[in-house]
Parts: C-alpha cells; sequence; structure tokens
C-alpha cells in the first residue's frame, strides 16, 4: 500500500469535514497517510461540532491560527493557507516522502486574494511537480468510465480557439501513456466530443469537426491511438446515463460539457485525477460548498473514493 498525503485545502468549506468522515470511514493504518494541514483547525472541529480524527494520523503543519477559522466565508488567510498545503505536498512528493497527493477542495477566489492567482490545484501541481515536456491534464475517474477535459477553467467564448488538430493530438497522446501507466489500461479507448450542435452539421454550425477534430482523429489513429469520433455530447452521455459505456475515457471538449454529465450520473463515487505527472493526484469531484460547511450534512463519498484511488 502506498504512502498518501492528504491536503486540509480550504479549512473554511467542508474540507476538514469530508477529511474526518472519509479517514474514519477508511480507517487506514496510521503510518500510510499524513495530513498537510494544522492541528488547530481538528481542534476546533472537535471542540465545536464534535467532530474528530479516531487516529493520530501524522501532520505536516502549515501556519494557521484558530482565529483565522471563519466557517463558510472566503479569506485571504484560508487561501494562502491552502496554497501552501498544496506546496508542501509538492515538496513530500519531490522528496519520496509520499507516493501520491490527494488534495480536498480549495476557493481559487481565496488563493487569489492571497496573491496566488491560479485557475485550479491542476495548475499549481504542474508548476511545482512537472518535469520538462510534462503537462499536467484533468482527468475524471468514475466507477464506469473516465472522462477528460481537453479545456479547463477558461471563458465559453475563448474555447475555440484551443481546439485544435496540434492541442488534441498532443493531449490525447499524453493521457494515453498516463492511462496506461497510471491507470493500468493497457489499450484504452476514447471518445471525443464534437464541439457544434450535430457535429457542425458538415460546416453549417462551425467548422471546428472537419477543420480540426477530424483530421486530429485520423493523426491519432496512425499512431496507433483507439479513438473515435467526434459525437454529438448529447447522445454520447445519453448513452452513459442508459448504461451503454462504450469507451474507456470519453473527451470533453468544455468544461461543463463534460462535468454537467458525470455529477448527474457517478458525482458520489467520481474523482477529480490529476495525470501526466510522476506523482498521482486525485481530489474530491465538487468544491468547498461553503453554504453548508459546519452543519455536518457533507457527504464524503467522493474523498473516500479519491483516498481509495490513490492508494491502489
Amino acid at each position: 500500500m502506498k504512502k498518501i498525503a492528504i491536503t486540509m485545502g480550504d479549512p473554511n468549506g467542508i474540507s476538514p469535514e469530508i477529511i474526518i468522515k472519509a479517514l474514519n470511514f477508511l480507517d487506514l493504518p496510521q503510518d500510510k497517510v499524513v495530513l498537510v494541514a494544522n492541528k488547530c483547525i481538528f481542534d476546533f472541529y472537535k471542540e465545536k461540532y464534535d467532530l474528530y480524527l479516531e487516529k493520530d494520523y501524522e501532520i505536516f503543519e502549515i501556519p494557521f491560527k484558530k482565529e483565522f477559522i471563519h466557517v463558510g466565508e472566503e479569506t485571504e488567510e484560508s487561501g494562502e493557507f491552502a496554497f501552501k498545503t498544496i506546496v508542501k505536498a509538492c515538496e513530500l512528493a519531490q522528496n519520496k516522502i509520499i507516493d501520491a497527493i490527494v488534495t480536498a477542495p480549495v476557493s481559487k477566489n481565496a488563493m487569489k486574494m492571497a496573491g496566488h492567482d491560479y485557475s485550479g490545484q491542476t495548475e499549481v501541481l504542474e508548476q511545482y511537480l512537472a518535469n520538462s515536456g510534462q503537462s499536467a491534464e484533468m482527468i475524471f475517474v468514475c466507477e464506469n468510465f473516465s472522462l477528460l477535459l481537453l479545456t479547463r477553467h477558461i471563458a465559453l467564448r475563448d474555447v475555440a480557439q484551443y481546439i485544435t488538430r496540434e492541442n488534441i493530438v498532443e493531449k490525447v497522446k499524453q493521457v494515453n501513456k498516463s492511462i496506461r501507466t497510471q491507470l493500468g489500461i493497457e489499450n484504452p479507448k476514447f471518445a471525443i466530443c464534437a464541439l457544434n450542435p450535430h457535429c457542425g452539421e458538415k460546416g453549417m454550425f462551425g467548422g471546428e469537426e472537419e477543420n480540426e477534430i477530424i483530421p486530429a482523429v485520423i493523426a491519432l489513429r496512425s499512431l496507433g491511438i483507439n479513438i473515435d469520433g467526434p459525437f454529438s455530447s448529447d447522445t454520447l452521455f445519453a448513452n452513459c446515463y442508459k448504461g451503454m459505456y462504450n469507451y474507456d475515457c470519453y473527451i470533453a471538449l468544455y468544461h461543463d460539457q463534460g462535468l454537467i454529465p458525470i455529477k448527474m450520473m457517478e458525482q458520489e463515487h467520481c474523482v477529480n485525477t490529476t495525470i501526466g505527472l510522476d506523482v498521482l493526484r486525485t481530489s474530491p469531484a465538487h468544491g468547498t460548498a461553503f453554504d453548508i460547511a459546519g452543519n455536518n450534512i457533507a457527504n464524503a463519498h467522493s474523498m473516500i473514493s479519491a483516498i481509495n484511488l490513490a492508494l491502489k
């Protein structure tokens, strides 16, 4: 069994709650888990909500004070703390102290308030862990299928400019390699979504399918990669909803194209996974949920799945 680091994430959201619930449920050996956190957060949750860890896991302390805890609020202090937990986990991975990283949810806005302007944790991990030629990719791993986001946190109006033959070929080549080496699927089957309604209708509704996506698919097949498409995403994911999972990895071209169906079908057991780096990172497929923080109603299933995947 591997040794993993679990980062606290934003202490003002549901992250402390789901970490406590997940670890208590899994009852893992103490020598297989380290927490990148601060003990005062766990003390706060024990005193205020009677939520506490049943085992004494090792904690790599990141500076934080109990008076900085403001449950349900985005603050500069929580953003700074969350950012430092990610950086520390990267350091532990580089020093071979841990084999994988599990990150609890963070607030991108809170991190920005603290001066760290990243579009997500994936980008932080890439900056601190990527070696020459590597790039981090976001893939959502579920019970029945996985999903790659070709583009991540960018404005919808900007998506089309990233849908190029070159981008598609390079990303799918890298993800194909990572799925084989990190997820253990020897010859993964890919399905790629179209960008435009009805796959563009031969250029009537946009030219990305004819000019970029189809040439990319042909190029990838010539490299021996098993990929089909483009498919209209409504039909493709409707078949998944009916239980017809014909592919190992579905490729969505933009954030909501992929995450709406995956969260409708698989959210409780879906894991946000960063591949393409030397160290695997997993995370729950949801955010900080400030609106329910402190109510002891957060569902820890996705965090449990994230920990289990990191340990495999």
